[in-house]
């Protein structure tokens, strides 16, 4: 979900933000905390996250059979719980909670603007996986559901793995956009809403999320996916990170002066 996709971080900063731009979201520039700290808040974010992904899918499916209210339940509270996230925790790590958004970040540091290092890379990444793992784990656990059961949910359709470039895309689109035009006081509010509506408009309901679509495997839940999908997503939420980049480095070239 979440999500979604812009220097979210840039911990190569020598100086803090002005205190109502700090950290607040992905694409911000949070103060100089330990790495420690910020594996923390990337671990616990994003197993948070899956934790209300996960667990708002069962509730649903224990409440109604009407595949369109479980639906319409699980996106409320991913967005709620999504943006709650971000600005928690966004002053501490820049609140990726995704790889493709961290590796975005670093790819935006190569090009000469704030960013993550290639440690700090390292260290996000597995940070946010197990997160993940976790996430789906504790959810089952508060449910009584196995605590590990892969699931069967197939997600390997054509037009599904579609709708995850898109999805990505479009998350990254909003978290560089938004820093590139100096909004990321936003971000909490327009990547939650986002990832809300992109679970409508997105024919896989938009996980947008290599670490969460790795969480979510371990789970035969509403909210699953079966293992045999996972690399299919994983690439294409790849492909929609390349394309959502190109679309800021098009959409918001820098202006010319007048000569």
């Amino acid at each position: 979900m979440t999500a979604a996709e812009a220097a979210p971080t840039a911990e190569s900063a020598t100086t803090a933000p002005a205190p109502d731009s700090v950290g607040s979201a992905p694409g911000a520039t949070p103060p100089r905390t330990p790495l420690v700290a910020r594996a923390a808040a990337e671990l616990i974010g994003t197993a948070l996250l899956v934790a209300i992904v996960v667990g708002s899918g069962i509730q649903a499916t224990e409440l109604t059979k009407d595949v369109g209210l479980q639906l319409l339940a699980n996106s409320t509270a991913t967005a709620f719980g999504l943006g709650i996230l971000i600005l928690l925790l966004g002053p501490v790590s820049g609140a990726h909670f995704n790889p493709v958004v961290t590796l975005a970040e670093w790819w935006t540091a190569r090009r000469g603007g704030p960013g993550v290092t290639p440690r700090e890379v390292a260290v996000y990444v597995p940070a946010q996986i197990v997160g993940a793992i976790a996430g789906a784990i504790l959810a089952d656990a508060m449910f009584a559901e196995p605590l590990v059961k892969w699931s069967t949910h197939d997600r390997s359709a054509g037009h599904l793995l579609l709708g995850e470039a898109v999805a990505t895309a479009g998350l990254i689109l909003l978290i560089f956009g938004l820093a590139r035009a100096n909004r990321l006081q936003y971000a909490p509010v327009a990547v939650a809403s986002y990832i809300g509506a992109a679970y409508w408009f997105t024919s896989s309901t938009s996980f947008a999320n290599p670490a969460v679509t790795i969480g979510r495997a371990f789970t035969d839940t509403f909210a699953g996916i079966a293992p045999g999908s996972v690399l299919g997503f994983i690439g294409m939420q790849i492909v929609g990170g390349v394309v959502g980049l190109a679309l800021v480095a098009l959409i918001f070239m820098p202006g010319r002066s007048a000569e």
